[in-house]
């Protein structure tokens, strides 16, 4: 599993704030870092290396959406994601509103970190290999595998979570909400792209809990 992420998570609702912590360490890649509100994100914000920021849109001293404004003027790179209040208009920008499930928000977070943290130019180790995305290929020393596109987004995604994806979520994300597209889709993209990658037994790319991860 990849290095645990920061996650910067602002809210005045401290139910929530422990809930969301709760749940996302149990997913094992993320550690929170909360605050109640804008003026204490001003000061996290630039104390950690974060991920990513989830943010509410109605703070006590504050919008959502300016504040993320203010944070990105101040050198904050990762995503933002805001959780809109269902009784105001939508910010603009990525977003989910409330009340929401958790897997829900659990996946846009992945989507995020994958568009942010595996670009085209950022070469990655998964493995023993060195994968550079926008090339669609994996090297070991003299060996270089060629990817195709579907599998570079899923090695993409998979990398990005840092977790186990459920089927359906990677399904999804790789593919699009297409419903002539099914599991069995990606399980045989998933066969060839271990042909490709392993030797012998799965160690790169492991089937867990119904779903798929990178090993150490």
């Amino acid at each position: 599993m990849a290095s645990a992420r920061y996650i910067l998570l602002v809210d005045d609702d401290a139910v929530l704030r422990v809930s969301l912590a709760e749940q996302l360490a149990r997913e094992g890649a993320y550690v929170m870092v909360e605050a109640a509100n804008a003026a204490e994100a001003r000061k996290l914000a630039l104390e950690n290396s974060y991920a990513a920021a989830i943010i509410d849109q109605s703070l006590p001293d504050g919008a959502g959406d300016a504040l993320t404004r203010e944070l990105k003027a101040l050198g904050f790179e990762a995503p933002v994601l805001v959780l809109a209040d269902p009784d105001l208009s939508p910010p603009a920008g990525d977003h989910i509103t409330k009340p929401f499930r958790f897997a829900d928000l659990l996946a846009k977070l992945n989507h995020y970190l994958s568009r942010h943290t595996a670009s085209d130019d950022t070469p990655v180790a998964i493995g023993p290999y060195l994968f550079r995305p926008g090339a669609k290929l994996l090297t070991a020393g003299a060996r270089k595998v060629r990817l195709t596109e579907k599998e570079t987004d899923i090695l993409k995604f998979l990398h990005a979570a840092g977790a186990t994806v459920a089927r359906e979520t990677l399904l999804h994300e790789v593919w699009g909400y297409n419903p002539a597209v099914t599991t069995h889709t990606l399980e045989t993209h998933i066969y060839r792209l271990r042909k490709k990658i392993e030797d012998g037994d799965a160690k790169i790319l492991l089937t867990e809990g119904g779903g798929y991860r990178l090993g150490t």
